[in-house]
């Protein structure tokens, strides 16, 4: 395949990956991964440049029909590049606050279980935490200490982080602060539940790897072992004859 063909098939897969990230509901907005609107067209028109300048040096020496594609494909890759690393960013950022909440509603529920309110634990998770859902709780009380009500504040806080994870935090409060139902025993429960569905992912994760494994070692090392055997058996052809 000529260079230019393995760069139209790049912009293929590209193409198919950026999909695959944008497809879903979008993260970026809501985890604290925002753009002004000038950073953003920049970034994307730089983009779509880069793709552009690659593909005119490209696509004459394509092959056939993949010229419109190297032509129109790298461009749109770029174009569309900005958009999904940010995305592939907030879901990182996402799985690291989901993966940091049962440590935090532990905590919680000491918090609750002692007697304090709901913003007297928040603002002992955001002062002991780090990370993504340590800011999110601090952009919560920032939002408490200006006047804004608690259930306001939680209802943005949901707003913010997409997911049931955080719906069910702040349903658990405000059920508490409207009913009067026990906190600590909701958050623990949480908790419990969320670790157990931490440990089914990791698992259907592992089952998931095993026939990738079995697929690399069929096609690349297998083949490559069979090679070095046959390379030495020709290099060596002469003195294993010699008998015959």
């Amino acid at each position: 395949m000529s260079g230019a063909g393995l760069l139209a098939a790049v912009a293929v897969l590209f193409g198919a990956a950026g999909a695959r990230e944008l497809a879903p509901s979008r993260l970026v907005s809501s985890l604290g991964l925002r753009l002004s609107l000038p950073d953003l067209l920049a970034s994307k028109a730089l983009g779509a440049v880069a793709g552009g300048v690659v593909a005119l040096f490209a696509a004459p020496a394509a092959p056939g029909r993949t010229v419109i594609l190297v032509a129109v494909g790298l461009p749109l890759g770029g174009f569309l590049a900005p958009d999904v690393l940010r995305e592939r960013r907030a879901r990182r950022r996402h799985r690291r606050l989901v993966a940091a909440l049962p440590d935090a509603l532990d905590l919680l529920a000491v918090s609750a279980g002692s007697g304090r309110g709901p913003a007297a634990g928040l603002e002992e998770l955001a002062r002991a935490g780090e990370g993504p859902l340590a800011e999110e709780m601090r952009l919560t009380l920032a939002e408490i200490s200006c006047g804004t009500a608690l259930g306001e504040a939680l209802r943005s806080l949901r707003t913010r982080v997409p997911g049931p994870e955080l719906a069910r935090l702040v349903a658990a409060i405000e059920r508490s602060r409207q009913l009067g139902s026990p906190l600590a025993d909701q958050l623990r429960r949480q908790a419990t539940a969320l670790r157990r569905d931490s440990r089914r992912e990791v698992e259907d994760r592992a089952a998931r790897a095993a026939p990738k494994i079995q697929l690399v070692v069929a096609l690349v090392l297998v083949p490559s072992v069979l090679l070095m055997i046959t390379a030495g058996l020709i290099a060596n052809a002469g003195t294993l004859l010699s008998g015959f």
